[in-house]
């Protein structure tokens, strides 16, 4: 009996923490420094404007918003996972030196709109509505337009 009990408290201690997961907003200054210097470094002027945590597996993830609306999500490692940024563009530099030869030779010119790393395949939509997969290597593995 005791054992049940002992097993039925932590189920229920694991489902408090798991279901009080939720967005927490933050002020931009309380947001890691590793991720105030990545938007200082890629997105030069623009500041941080609204931010989120969310705790997740047993850290942090955040997702912050920029003054010119390009929203950024950074993993528990504080590392981008997904970029969108319609009014500017995202940097072609952030991409893997591969997939960023294969835009600028068969797309030169038009600016990306998102591109999302999700278990090691970066999706990339460019500003004509053209999305494009490639696998970890950069080698292009669906094109959808």
């Amino acid at each position: 009996m005791k054992n049940k009990i002992t097993f039925a408290s932590l189920i229920a201690l694991m489902a408090i923490m798991f279901c009080s997961c939720s967005d927490v907003n933050v002020a931009p200054g309380e947001v890691p420094g590793q991720i105030q210097t990545f938007v200082q470094q890629n997105f030069p002027g623009q500041n941080i404007t609204f931010a989120q945590k969310d705790w997740s597996f047993f850290a942090y993830e955040y997702d912050v918003t920029l003054a010119d609306g390009t929203h950024i999500e950074f993993n528990r490692n504080n590392e981008w996972t997904k970029i969108e940024s319609v009014a500017s563009g995202v940097p072609v530099a952030l991409l893997p030196a591969p997939i960023a030869t294969y835009l600028n030779t068969n797309n030169p010119g038009v600016a990306i709109k998102k591109i999302d790393i999700d278990n090691g395949e970066i999706e990339v939509e460019l500003a004509n509505d053209l999305e494009l997969k490639f696998n970890e290597q950069g080698a292009l593995m669906e094109m959808d337009d």
